[in-house]
């Protein structure tokens, strides 16, 4: 542990988006309110799809899966970036969500957008880590979370605390990028090393994590191919605007390691070793 209390893993997650760097690149490249692996319409992987377009299509999927919303609904959104889904689960259903993210940077731009978009009142920004979560047992309706737990050096714990703090009959939606079930790790460390961890989670794993916690799997929406074409798009619109990223003041090391990382991840795609999806668990009743 350090002064922050935080473990190595999280601090250094949180290192790096707290960067002027990458508070730069995600967004203004990656799409500014929704920063995770978007869904793509188009059938021809040539055309250039926004990322912002194909983000919010999976927020709204997510929102379609996640059972009734109403003004009732209590969410919390683990890892939550600038804010976009929460922004969009308050402003369409009345939702009343805590989006809780560990880069103080992106919490900040998080509540200014909440304030523009008068949605100020239906949304708390918390800054903390997802395996310590300072709530209570059973005091949200609906976990969200996009795209973040891989950064987690304890995946099991993070589990943990997303089932100990749904209430019964609740459910926990999220997405992750994944090794498949049969991935050759030694293939991987490229991407190891680029998240600072030693694994990634796979589906096998949430499947039988959340099991042991009381959560029934009621949905996997399973798209592998979205993955490599995400970031191939994302590495494509970084290069587009890298002289702008530049003259923003993004140092041209982070946009060379950003290339090299993307590539990473496209090629473990298209690989097969790599996997996308948006799971949803219910926790039971205990009836």
């Amino acid at each position: 542990m350090n002064e922050t209390g935080y473990t190595e893993a999280v601090e250094t997650a949180r290192d790096y988006y707290n960067s002027a760097d990458a508070d730069t690149f995600y967004f203004h490249v990656w799409g500014g309110e929704d920063i995770h692996v978007g869904l793509y319409e188009a059938d021809n992987e040539q055309l250039a799809e926004p990322i912002a377009e194909a983000s919010r299509r999976t927020v709204r999927r997510m929102a379609e899966l996640a059972g009734a919303l109403t003004p009732a609904t209590r969410v919390l959104d683990l890892g939550a970036g600038y804010g976009g889904s929460m922004r969009f689960l308050a402003e369409v259903y009345g939702c009343r969500c805590v989006a809780l993210n560990l880069a103080e940077v992106e919490n900040e731009r998080n509540r200014r957008m909440n304030l523009e978009a008068g949605l100020e009142r239906n949304i708390e920004v918390v800054d903390g880590d997802f395996t310590a979560l300072d709530f209570g047992d059973a005091e949200f309706d609906l976990v969200w979370s996009q795209d973040a737990i891989l950064h987690s050096g304890d995946r099991e714990t993070v589990c943990a605390e997303a089932a100990r703090v749904l209430k019964p009959g609740g459910r926990l939606i999220f997405t992750d990028p994944m090794q498949t079930d049969d991935a050759p790790t030694d293939r991987l460390q490229p991407i190891y090393d680029r998240i600072h961890l030693g694994s990634l989670a796979s589906p096998a794993f949430y499947r039988e994590t959340l099991g042991r916690l009381g959560l029934a799997e009621m949905h996997f929406d399973e798209h592998p191919d979205q993955l490599a074409r995400h970031y191939a798009r994302v590495r494509e619109v970084l290069i587009e605007n890298e002289g702008d990223l530049r003259e923003k003041g993004v140092s041209g090391a982070y946009i060379e390691r950003m290339k090299s990382g993307l590539t990473h991840w496209i090629e473990g795609g298209q690989k097969g070793y790599l996997t996308w999806g948006i799971f949803v668990f219910e926790k039971g009743r205990g009836d």
